[in-house]
C-alpha cells in the first residue's frame, strides 16, 4: 500500500484554511487595530488554502502518474 503523506498535510492545511478564511470575514474590524487595520486571519487563511490545494494537486498528479504510464505503454509498446 502506497501511503502518501501530501495527502492528510493537504486536507489539514485546507481546513485550517478555511476556517480562518471564514473566521477573517466574519470578525470584527476593531479586532485588527493593532496590525495596522490588516486582516490577519484573512490573509493567513488564504496562504493555507493555497498550500493545502498545491499538498492536494502534487497528491492526485502522483496518483495518477501510474495511469498515464499504463495508457501510453498501452499506445507505445516496447
Amino acid at each position: 500500500m502506497h501511503v502518501d503523506i501530501r495527502l492528510p498535510i493537504g486536507l489539514m492545511f485546507s481546513l485550517f484554511g478555511v476556517l480562518l478564511v471564514i473566521y477573517g470575514l466574519v470578525s470584527d474590524k476593531a479586532q485588527y487595530a493593532s496590525s495596522f487595520g490588516l486582516n490577519i486571519n484573512l490573509w493567513w487563511g488564504i496562504v493555507l488554502v493555497a498550500f493545502g490545494a498545491v499538498m492536494l494537486t502534487l497528491t492526485w498528479a502522483a496518483w495518477d502518474k501510474p495511469k498515464r504510464a499504463r495508457a501510453r505503454a498501452k499506445i507505445f509498446p516496447m
